[in-house]
């Protein structure tokens, strides 16, 4: 046999081992309920993704990478997303000004409901625990302890800190978080409401240590989590304050949403999450982050 023959079959072997793999995934998602089931993540503003800032981006890829565990349990990469024309990043600017909440002091915190600095106002909702567990996606599942995690998202009225009007004084619903040795870390913040163009979601990026969280150009990966939509339904049509979520979620689908629209099933089974919980207890949920280093 040939070497390049046998070089060949071994491929051929990866591929249909993946495909496999990933119509598993398929159906146990689809079995668990599909998009009722989903967690997925952000971008945008209060007037969609498209927004009056300046500055990069990262654009989503369709593509992903994985690897499995010795058990043989899988590890897929997140599908890289746009981060968005409101990230406080350093990608950006605002009013002619370079805007970065992660060179602040007080932006690493877990829980992120409140401004800090010159503002103490705290963001009204309904309260959300967040917690994620990063893995590498390109080594066996390995755990990242000391990556860095940088979420934001929207307040309950679709609006967002720094740069929408009414609050561009505030940082609230932005933060910063360590991963312990399991590679996981928790964020408190409250259920994001919805605007017009884009379905629910939150923003997040990922950094390898605390020490280059600090400017877009160190990250590893940008995404975005996605909410069930029965659970954003009842939120938006019961909880105080989420009144104008309704119209805008009655317009915009995930099939139809200008950033996940573009995933395979595969990659919105990796992003999904179990979210437990009630208005007036709270929502918790817990996902799994790919990351391909």
């Amino acid at each position: 046999m040939h070497k390049d023959h046998h070089t060949g079959l071994e491929q051929d072997l990866r591929v249909i081992m993946q495909r496999n793999l990933q119509r598993r995934q398929a159906l146990s998602w689809l079995l668990a309920g599909g998009s009722a089931a989903l967690l997925v993540g952000c971008g945008g503003g209060s007037s969609g993704d498209s927004g009056s800032t300046t500055g990069s981006s990262t654009t989503g890829s369709g593509t992903s990478t994985g690897s499995t565990t010795a058990n043989g349990a899988a590890c897929v990469a997140n599908a890289s997303e746009t981060n968005g024309p409101y990230p406080s990043d350093g990608s950006n600017t605002v009013n002619g000004m370079v805007s970065n909440v992660l060179q602040e002091s007080g932006v690493v915190r877990s829980d992120i409901r409140a401004s800090f600095g010159s503002s103490t106002n705290v963001a009204g909702g309904v309260p959300l625990t967040l917690k994620l567990k990063l893995l590498n996606s390109n080594n066996s599942c390995a755990a990242l302890p000391n990556y860095a995690v940088y979420l934001w998202h929207c307040t309950r009225d679709g609006l967002y800190s720094l740069y929408s009007n009414g609050v561009q004084s505030e940082n609230f619903l932005r933060g910063v978080q360590v991963a312990d040795a399991n590679g996981e870390v928790s964020f408190t913040t409250i259920f994001p409401g919805c605007y017009q163009g884009r379905y629910p979601h939150l923003h997040f990026e990922i950094y390898p240590s605390l020490s280059m969280a600090t400017l877009y150009t160190n990250r590893v990966l940008t995404s975005q989590l996605a909410f069930a939509r029965d659970v954003c339904s009842n939120v938006y049509q019961n909880a105080t304050g989420y009144a104008a979520s309704v119209n805008a979620l009655a317009g915009v689908t995930l099939a139809n949403d200008n950033v996940f629209a573009d995933n395979s099933t595969a990659q919105m089974a990796q992003m999904t999450a179990a979210v437990t919980g009630s208005i007036a207890d709270g929502y918790s949920g817990a996902i799994t982050v790919g990351v391909p280093v």
